[in-house]
């Protein structure tokens, strides 16, 4: 039998705490997870079930929402990140690493984060989830996928301005996460020859050096040289016509070569499904693909779609490793 999910609590003042009660409502009987944060910070309807070791967890979810407890020292205000509940914030995350390196959990999913109350309260040192997972892996470089049932794409480039993409796209960096991208597509899904197309960086890929001689100089001859024993990457396509139906058709995984070039066509597809995974940690890692949403916490009106979605896709991918 698998293990339960690790669902850490990410920041209590934001939805955090009430999808993850809803996502518990919706999947108890069919997708074993449990909450690594304060039970006084979930909804106060919410059935619970203490417990001390994920193992319990088989025998409650049905009936109750298991979590291991962490006494934060604040209460839950919603949509005011209290900054003196950021160690326990970052705790949550530390120790559903913990449990899923040991084997106890089989994945970790991790509900958002509000980065500014951990820098306030903890001192956080890194930009986000990913980097800091990435940290506590000790892997130097990791890859944000977002996946949907109609289609996973992957940034090479992420948080930095359109201005700066030409520089920092380097050989190395899109060789890497081609790699990353084919090994999580191998080990995390199941996909054993995994095909990979590759948008271009430049309107039309370049139209033949006309737009731009990046697909000319260095983006076709990388792909070309590449190995096809073990996965095929194509490319590079123009992103215009790369993600429509027909042409998604084609490939597994679509490698965009910055932020807005991967995350307009999948939010665009499935804005309330899409999931973030990070490919290339030591472990399975799924995010809901969104934030805080402080504007509405605690208002009963935050959607638990794209939380239900990621517990679904990491039961998947730990099925499939």
């Amino acid at each position: 039998m698998t293990a339960p999910i690790a669902l850490s609590c990410g920041d209590p003042a934001g939805i955090g705490p009430e999808i993850a009660a809803k996502a518990w409502s919706d999947l108890r009987d069919t997708c074993p997870f449990f909450y690594i944060g304060d039970v006084a910070h979930l909804p106060s309807d919410t059935p619970v079930a203490r417990i001390s070791n994920p193992s319990e967890v088989a025998d409650v979810c049905a009936s109750a929402l298991p979590v291991l407890q962490l006494d934060f020292p604040a209460p839950n205000v919603p949509g005011q990140p209290d900054p003196v509940n950021a160690p326990y914030v970052i705790d949550a995350i530390e120790q559903g690493v913990t449990l899923v390196q040991s084997g106890a959990a089989s994945a970790l999913c991790t509900a958002p984060i509000h980065k500014k109350a951990l820098i306030d309260g903890a001192g956080f040192a890194y930009p986000g989830h990913t980097e800091f997972l990435a940290a506590l892996a000790d892997r130097k470089r990791v890859v944000m996928m977002l996946a949907s049932d109609q289609l996973r794409v992957v940034p090479a480039t992420i948080h930095i301005p359109l201005s700066q993409v030409p520089s920092a796209l380097t050989p190395d960096l899109l060789r890497e996460t081609i790699s990353i991208t084919a090994e999580g597509l191998r080990r995390q899904f199941g996909i054993a020859h995994p095909r990979i197309a590759i948008a271009g960086l430049n309107p039309h890929a370049g139209e033949g050096g006309k737009m731009g001689r990046e697909e000319l100089d260095w983006i076709a001859p990388l792909i070309e040289g590449l190995p096809t024993d073990t996965y095929t990457v194509t490319g590079p396509h123009p992103a215009d016509t790369l993600f429509h139906a027909a042409a998604r058709t084609h490939y597994d995984a679509a490698i965009a070569m910055y932020h807005d070039q991967a995350l307009i066509p999948i939010k665009t597809l499935d804005f309330d499904r899409g999931v973030n995974v990070t490919l290339g940690l030591t472990f399975i890692r799924t995010s809901p693909d969104h934030g805080t949403a402080l504007d509405i916490a605690g208002k009963g009106i935050a959607t638990p779609t794209s939380l239900i979605e990621a517990l679904k896709l990491a039961q998947r991918m730990a099925q499939s490793s």
